[in-house]
């Protein structure tokens, strides 16, 4: 006899960590939030249509961060309030994907607001999940853009008054003003009534991107007991009572049967006239792939570089990765650096690889490049077995603690003194680093100089900085 099996949907991970290498299994959502209900609504949908596997979760700044430790589909994080116009190049980028916008209300309707407008009116084909607790949760409880007049907030400790913070934004409504959008709907989660109706929005709006019909959101009045200073069955009262009086439940707009299926255009680009139009200068030379005549342990690197703001750190990087492309493989770079920069702490993460790459994030790298100890003190840990490791001695006292890893000792600070400059500590490392693995060729590292810098008054010095760290490791040997 046939028996319903009620389990976990399978558009979910199957154990919750907190974070990669946790032991157990954690959530992440205070008792009584709404998040848990509707990640639960939009995941049996993604499986019901089979369209787990070709969907991007796109969470930004908030509580809805913790999106891609719940989701087995692809997972973006975007900065806040962005989301809309990161979904836009995702889905212009990938048509064939299910692009799921999923934001807060301090989100959306603040920092997010002309994001949100402007996806609306071209009317994207993606779909937006707006998560509606008249608060901003993750971050101490202020006012949101929703908060209700006379609500009380660390911001309002008098609460909401329309002379001092105005009206609380009605967001269906504002985008129902506009032509483009398809299918709009405010929902709560409070009873199994209403939640089986946000089920049912939900699951429309998905649909409604998968029949390529154009933009969709749901918003959704959700508990935030935390932030209210509430217990959770107190809080699911204040939804009903205060605000549904405001938030009217309801579709806002419908066009799902009237609207044709939306064909994107196809952009037929021929790059030789796009670069004649541009006025670009002939392009760049190319050189030879050398993965095949390198060590396995070489190949497709994973490269951190590290350092004080104003070593090179980053264009060490990026003349990495620009002399990568020169070479026909695929690159990424991605930087990070602190506010003050100059001075402050710096690194940059490379990838160099001759298949696809699937994040720019550098998380266990193969290779790392130390220009001081802080660094070295830092990264140290994440380089995998077998890794390499470029450390500057002139600013690190010690030696590497790993003995399961390669490593090149460069005084790259003393060398560029020696040179004229200490500017071109960088350039030292990135010889040294070419001689010892032979990834990148002195040729091609050479032709992306004249590519990246700009004043071509360095370069020759450059040059003559990268010559002296291939000549270190040379002696070396």
């Amino acid at each position: 006899m046939a028996k319903d099996i009620l389990e976990k949907p399978k558009g979910f991970h199957d154990v919750y960590f907190y974070k990669p290498g946790d032991d157990k299994e954690n959530t992440h959502y205070c008792p009584g939030c709404g998040h848990g209900t509707a990640h639960k609504l939009i995941a049996e949908a993604l499986e019901d249509f089979g369209v787990a596997d070709r969907t991007i979760m796109i969470s930004p700044v908030g509580c809805s961060v913790f999106v891609y430790y719940y989701f087995a589909t692809g997972n973006i994080q975007a900065a806040h309030g962005r989301a809309p116009a990161v979904g836009t190049g995702l889905k212009r980028a990938n048509p064939d994907s299910i692009v799921i916008s999923y934001q807060g209300d301090g989100d959306l309707g603040a920092i997010g607001g002309n994001n949100i407008l402007q996806a609306a009116n071209r009317g994207e084909n993606i779909t937006v999940f707006f998560i509606n607790n008249a608060i901003y949760g993750m971050t101490g409880g202020q006012m949101a853009p929703t908060t209700l007049l006379g609500q009380k907030t660390m911001t309002t400790p008098y609460g909401r008054s329309i002379q001092n913070e105005g009206y609380p934004i009605k967001i269906c409504e504002l985008l129902a003003s506009l032509e483009s959008p398809t299918y709009l709907e405010r929902v709560a989660i409070t009873d199994t009534k209403h939640i089986m109706k946000a089920r049912l929005a939900i699951r429309k709006a998905i649909k409604t991107q998968i029949d390529n019909k154009g933009f969709s959101l749901v918003e959704i009045l959700s508990p935030c007991p935390t932030g209210w200073r509430m217990t959770p069955v107190d809080a699911k009262k204040w939804i009903t009572e205060k605000m549904m009086d405001y938030f009217k439940l309801g579709v806002f707009k419908d066009l799902t049967k009237e609207r044709k299926p939306y064909s994107p255009p196809k952009m037929n680009l021929n790059l030789d006239e796009v670069e004649e139009k541009l006025g670009l200068k002939e392009k760049p030379p190319t050189f030879p792939s050398t993965m095949s005549d390198i060590k396995e342990q070489y190949r497709n690197p994973r490269i951190k570089v590290a350092g004080f703001g104003g070593q090179g750190v980053l264009m060490l990087g990026n003349l990495l990765a620009e002399t990568g492309m020169l070479h026909d493989y695929n690159v990424s770079w991605l930087p990070s650096y602190g506010p003050e920069m100059r001075g402050g702490t710096a690194n940059c993460q490379v990838h160099i690889d001759e298949g696809q790459i699937g994040s720019p994030v550098v998380t266990d790298s193969t290779v790392l490049v130390a220009m001081n100890k802080p660094s070295l003190d830092k990264f140290e840990p994440d380089v995998v077995p077998g890794g390499l490791i470029l450390y500057n001695t002139s600013m690190i006292d010690r030696k590497p603690e790993r003995t399961d890893v390669e490593a090149i000792p460069v005084p790259a600070t003393e060398m560029a003194d020696e040179i004229g400059s200490l500017r071109v500590a960088n350039m030292i490392m990135i010889g040294a680093y070419l001689q010892k693995t032979g990834i990148l060729t002195k040729d091609s590292i050479f032709a992306a100089l004249d590519i990246a810098i700009k004043h071509k008054q360095f370069i020759p010095m450059n040059r003559q900085a990268i010559e002296a760290g291939i000549e270190h490791v040379k002696n070396m040997d």
